[in-house]
Formats: structure tokens, sequence, C-alpha cells
């Protein structure tokens, strides 16, 4: 799998999270226990820090950057799903980030909040907790998402990390 170290900048990876062979990270990227990075995502912290939590999920075709000024953070048990865009934002614990959607500069996502998919949450939005993030550009719902609503899918991603850990093999 491709994680390369840029200069003195050396990514940081749990030994029980799974990152697939077709993800690229480069640099200052710190990744949880048991999270999951999978095909296509790119994490480049080569202007700045990127951190993901212990058993969040990032999907498929993902891009995470940061800027030297604004690291990107997404907490613990998030559920990052396939082809999002995020930078320069803060993602709290326990949040689900739909397909496809952008999360820019300086947006805190709170606890238990979730962006629709294709949405497009722009620079300085606060996403209060049990809130809902829609549309282009992102209104707030608030008050839309229940504590526990996204449990069973980061328990779907971490069982699914360890079953490709243990099971997937390239075939040429």
């Amino acid at each position: 799998m491709p994680i390369y170290s840029l200069n003195d900048q050396v990514p940081q990876i749990a030994e029980s999270a799974f990152v697939h062979p077709d993800a690229v990270i480069i640099g200052s990227v710190s990744i949880g226990e048991d999270a999951s990075i999978w095909p296509n995502a790119v994490l480049r912290g080569d202007y700045g820090r990127i951190e993901i939590g212990d058993r969040t999920s990032i999907q498929d075709g993902t891009v995470i950057h940061a800027t030297a000024e604004l690291p990107t953070i997404v907490g613990a048990e998030c559920v990052v799903g396939h082809l999002v865009h995020l930078e320069g934002c803060t993602i709290a614990d326990h949040c689900l980030i739909g397909s496809s959607s952008v999360v820019l500069h300086r947006v805190m996502v709170h606890e238990h909040a979730l962006v629709g998919a294709n949405a497009m949450v722009t620079n300085g939005t606060q996403v209060p907790s049990f809130a809902m993030a829609l549309g282009v550009p992102a209104s707030i719902v608030e008050g839309r998402v229940q504590p526990g609503d996204f449990d069973d899918a980061v328990k779907l991603y971490v069982g699914n990390a360890r079953r490709y850990r243990s099971e997937l093999k390239r075939l040429d």
C-alpha cells in the first residue's frame, strides 16, 4: 500500500487499523485503533495534520486534506461515506458524513450529527449535535439524529476491516 513520509512528516497508523492496499496515505496523518481506510481514499497530510479517530471508516474515493493553519480532524466512531471531500474541518465523535458531500474550512460538525449525501457544507458552518446538514449550500435541520443512529454502520465497518485484513487476497 502506498504510505509515504514527506520529509519529517511520517504517518502514524495504529496496528489494528486497516488501510486498503489501494489507499494513499502521505505525511502528517494519524489513524486510530480499528479505523479503516478503503480503496482509492487519499489522505494527504503535506501542508497540515490529519487525524482519524478509533473505529472510524473512511470509505472508497474519499479525499482528505488540510492546510497549514487548519488541520482536518475526524473523531472516533464516525462513518465517512464514499467520495467525500474533507478539508480544514473538524468532525466530532459519532458522526456520519454522507457520500459525495464536501465539508470545508473551519466547519465544525458536532457529536451525533449527520452531513447528508451530496451536501456542501461551506466555510465556518457549525452543525450542532443531533442535527443534519442537507443540500447545497447545506441547511441545518436540528433535532433529527438520535443517539446510536450510526452504531450499526460503525460496527459493520470495524468487522469488515477485520475480515479484509484476514481474507483479502490480490489476484493478478
